[in-house]
């Protein structure tokens, strides 16, 4: 269960990147899968949450 947490928490963490890279005027159609990328991340954190309350 620590294992998952810490995981989850390194997750978390990458997700500021993704919002840098979000923020970047070039980057074309690859916002869209960032976005995508976002969203599935979003999904799982908040489904980690539900499913183990703290």
């Amino acid at each position: 269960m620590e294992k998952i947490k810490e995981r989850i928490t390194l997750i978390t963490s990458k997700r500021e990147s993704l919002l840098r890279l979000l923020e970047q005027p070039d980057l074309g159609t690859l916002r869209i899968d960032v976005n995508q990328a976002l969203e599935e991340l979003d999904d799982l954190i908040d489904e980690f949450k539900r499913t183990f309350p703290e």
